[in-house]
């Protein structure tokens, strides 16, 4: 019997001496920034290109360092789960690199790449393209981009998972973060984990999203300032998009888009030269026009089958006035037209279609029946260029050779979960309005300041949309002048007009100018 004790003990002595007791280890007991161990097993590394450039921008040169990378990002229990492609761009010999300014960017869709921003105007090159027409096919231009803000801040362009080379890992799957809200978090741990991997945590920050990723930035920035620790000091939205109620306008049931909606059609009518009584300067008339959609459009909208026959009449006429649709065409769509049935309509009888994206672009109408626009002819006009450009660049520029397919879109907004749920409630909203985090962030932070640029010709994200997100965010009153707001004589992607990128630059240039400038108290 005694022998029998010695020999169990003598096992059980083996057994914990090669036993890796790490495994039994709490997650609480490791460091914040070190991964689990257990999981490195059969997970990719993180990957990067490094290449040195120069560039003028503004007259002074500008020596660069270029990085294409993945990084691993870590969840909740500090494990694996996501690669995370990235493009960061940023400049040499800085005494101090951790004061210089950082921004964070990246496009929409969601499920959309980064490239748009990239390679139109944020990046150290850019592909030129056509104004308001199609891009003839290949080769391809791609220049120095002098209206880059790489001579103002350094710059971090991220593709989200399922786009650019950025992919689950782990026990993850790509359609865990299809939702509003493991998007806002996989971004906003991996900005965390660049800061500190990258020794920016005293760099003054910034957030710049298009489309979606203004619905992605306001989350993400109250995310990070209120989980994080991490203020920041700006946040650009280039179009608008933080509610999306006024912006999906093909919900039924939904009537209000209608009417943020109609201002940009008449815009749009003016540049086609379609509206039948022309004034000279637009201003004046989207004035009168934005009155009208908040005031007695709104009110019919509102009554429904209510309202009087002779009011709804006079509602059809001042309609026909400002879009150029026929009164026959309204009164049939009920005074409510959405934004893909005027694409197709407004220039139905030349057999035009124009884009939805930027309205200045027309393209062909293969059906001369059809209810709505068949494709954005903005979209066909650019995309192939913007492929193969980057693409190009990708490999012999950057000397990127990662073994993957870089995903321009990932096609899963039609499969996304748009509830988001707000901290201070436990029920979610069922289409997300981030303008509620936007202003959290904003009265958790006062110093925080925030950039919309807007254009005049975008069917997708509106100028009086836009306007009205701003004035609901129900900010204290000595915090409503930190957000403001500039206008382009363009569309959805502004800086594809030169005059316009131009502008784009000059705008953010100015805002991280004064944003860079606040004293401690």
């Amino acid at each position: 019997m005694k022998a029998k004790l010695v020999a169990l003990i003598y096992i059980f002595l083996m057994l914990f001496l090669f036993t890796d007791v790490s495994h039994a280890a709490p997650d609480s007991a490791r460091p914040l920034d070190e991964p689990a161990k257990n999981q490195s097993v059969n997970l990719p590394k993180a990957e990067l290109s490094m290449t040195r450039h120069q560039i003028v921008i503004g007259g002074v040169s500008v020596p660069y360092t270029a990085t294409a990378g993945t990084l691993i990002v870590r969840n909740e229990k500090d494990l694996p789960y996501a690669s995370m492609g990235y493009f960061a761009y940023t400049k040499n010999n800085v005494p101090d690199s951790g004061r210089r300014p950082v921004t964070f960017a990246y496009n929409g869709g969601p499920g959309s790449a980064s490239i748009w921003l990239h390679m139109g105007a944020l990046g150290p090159r850019r592909i030129v393209t056509v104004n308001a027409a199609p891009t003839p096919p290949p080769p391809y231009r791609i220049v120095d981009n002098e209206f880059s803000i790489l001579d103002k801040t350094d710059l971090v362009m991220i593709d989200p998972v399922s786009t650019g080379f950025s992919r689950a890992i782990g026990e993850a799957k790509d359609k865990d973060f299809w939702s509003v809200d493991a998007d806002i978090e996989s971004v906003s741990r991996f900005i965390r984990q660049y800061i500190s991997e990258n020794g920016r945590w005293n760099s003054p920050k910034y957030l710049l999203g298009e489309s979606y990723g203004t619905t992605r930035s306001a989350g993400v920035v109250d995310y990070l300032q209120c989980k994080g620790s991490m203020f920041f000091n700006g946040v650009i939205l280039v179009s608008m998009a933080t509610d999306l109620e006024l912006v999906f306008d093909d919900i039924p049931g939904y009537h209000w888009p209608s009417q943020f909606a109609l201002p940009t059609y008449t815009a749009v009518a003016w540049y086609q030269k379609m509206l039948p009584d022309p004034p000279d300067e637009i201003a004046p008339l989207l004035s009168e026009v934005r009155t009208f959609a908040l005031g007695e459009y709104a009110n019919a909208l509102a009554q429904g089958d209510n309202l009087p026959v002779s009011a709804r009449k006079a509602i059809i006429e001042k309609l026909h006035r400002y879009t150029g649709l026929s009164v026959d065409y309204l009164d049939k769509a009920d005074m409510r037209v959405a934004t893909a049935q005027f694409a197709i309509e407004l220039l139905r009888e030349r057999r035009d279609t124009i884009g939805f994206l930027d309205a200045r672009f027309v393209g062909v109408n293969f059906d001369p029946l059809a209810k709505n626009a068949e494709y954005d002819s903005m979209d066909a006009a650019i995309n192939s260029a913007f492929n193969a450009a980057f693409l190009d660049y990708l490999h012999r520029d950057l000397k990127s050779n990662l073994d993957k397919t870089y995903v321009l879109d990932a096609n899963v907004w039609n499969t996304w979960d748009y509830r988001h749920k707000i901290s201070e409630s436990g029920i979610p909203q069922p289409m997300v309005n981030t303008g509620i985090d936007l202003a959290h962030a904003m009265g958790f932070n006062p110093n925080l300041r925030v950039l919309v640029l807007q254009g005049m010709y975008d069917l997708g994200t509106t100028f009086l949309g836009t306007e009205y997100m701003v004035s609901h965010l129900n900010l204290r009153k000595d915090l409503r002048s930190h957000i403001q707001i500039q206008y382009y004589d363009a569309g959805h992607m502004m800086y594809i007009h030169e005059p316009s990128l131009k502008k784009f630059k000059t705008d953010i240039a100015s805002f991280v100018d004064q944003t860079n400038q606040f004293e401690a108290k």
